[in-house]
């Protein structure tokens, strides 16, 4: 008869061996890996793992399982297909840390996470937009620091939803979950821009209009596009100086849609009012950097 040792070795050899790039991800989700499959955790949490480390790990993989930090370009994605890899998973919604055209160059299937983070990104955002508009971390800020002396009529005097018109730069599912929480504020006018109209929009009764128009229009505008090779870096100093400058600039996408030395320039010259920023680059910022110093930038 077959040891009880050498059947356990043979199921193991019969299972999927996945690699892990960091060993916080939650732990109900790693022992539905460790149940199935031969899993290897790579254990610093201090630094992503090196592009050359990724390499060797590749041998004898069946699959990779990734975050957005982990840059999985054309050198990565050739010596996964040439050792076998299979699926490469990332926890993420975005896939702009993957290199897509040369991941179609071989049998690798794609996992990713479209739709779990589109509620919370979704509040996030109205978070971002309610503090920036009314100026809460500015408010805050007098009264630690104990500029606050007394009440005048405009002082820390914000802008309101109220009456006011909405651009959206993408409208997925977030910036469309974004903009069914606004409406019930008593905004005026959804906007949005992007490659096509879309049947949501219409239901919403959001109207499709071109980029620039958008950044003319708009009392708010919101980001909520994927970053791409056409997305990136689209906010530049022109489009900034399109938008009014009672404007407010939230980003909920990706820092690089964004020319942030552009927005830096349009925020200490009050060429818009302000911006509320989920991402950056680099991420985080370093603390001397000029958007954390800026009391009309929050984040």
């Amino acid at each position: 008869m077959l040891s009880s040792a050498l059947i356990r070795s043979l199921k193991m050899s019969n299972r999927p061996k996945v690699f892990i790039s960091r060993s916080d991800y939650p732990e109900a989700g790693i022992k539905l890996l460790r149940d199935r499959c031969e899993i290897e955790v790579y254990n610093s949490l201090e630094k992503d793992v090196p592009t050359n480390e990724l390499l060797n790990k590749l041998v004898g993989k069946d699959a990779l399982f990734i975050t957005s930090k982990n840059k999985i370009n054309k050198e990565v994605v050739e010596a996964a297909g040439k050792n076998g890899v299979k699926v490469i998973a990332t926890m993420s919604v975005g896939l702009d840390h993957i290199d897509l055209e040369a991941i179609k160059r071989t049998s690798i299937k794609i996992g990713y996470t479209p739709d779990v983070l589109t509620e919370a990104t979704a509040e996030l955002t109205v978070a971002l937009l309610l503090a920036t508009s009314r100026r809460i971390v500015e408010g805050h800020k007098t009264i630690v620091s104990g500029e606050w002396k007394m009440w005048t009529p405009t002082f820390m005097c914000g802008q309101g939803l109220y009456k006011s018109i909405v651009g959206f730069v993408g409208f997925g599912r977030i910036g469309q979950s974004i903009a069914k929480k606004l409406i019930p504020f008593g905004t005026s006018k959804i906007l949005y821009s992007g490659p096509r109209r879309k049947h949501e929009g219409d239901q919403l009764g959001a109207e499709f209009i071109d980029f620039d128009s958008l950044l003319q229009q708009s009392d708010f505008v919101i980001v909520t596009c994927p970053l791409t090779s056409e997305t990136e870096g689209i906010f530049t100093a022109e489009k900034f100086s399109l938008m009014k400058r009672s404007a407010i600039f939230i980003n909920s996408a990706r820092g690089a849609i964004v020319d942030q030395e552009s927005l830096v320039h349009a925020l200490k010259n009050k060429i818009i009012a302000a911006a509320g920023l989920d991402v950056m680059t680099p991420e985080p910022l370093p603390k001397d950097h000029p958007l954390v110093s800026l009391d009309n930038c929050g984040r």
